[in-house]
């Protein structure tokens, strides 16, 4: 679990974050379209600004911080680096 966090916290994991967002939005208004593309377009604004703004939505279901720069500082003290 701890590495999964590790990229989530990365550059990659925001990264990867934004792309998902962005695709989550696109395929929401261009492919569903309607209602529920509008829900699905929503939905991915939630992970775009997770790794636009650094920040990590499940970690504090792990008892990790929330900031993207907490997180990293804190994964690098269980790490002990």
């Amino acid at each position: 679990m701890q590495g999964l966090f590790s990229f989530l916290g990365s550059s990659s994991g925001r990264i990867t974050r934004a792309v998902a967002g962005i695709v989550l939005i696109a395929l929401g208004l261009f492919v569903v379209g309607g209602t529920g593309g509008a829900i699905i377009a929503v939905i991915g604004l939630l992970p775009l600004a997770a790794g636009v703004f650094d920040f990590c939505l499940f970690a504090p279901l792990a008892g990790l911080p929330f900031s993207g720069e907490k997180l990293r500082s804190a994964l690098q003290k269980k790490m002990g680096r």
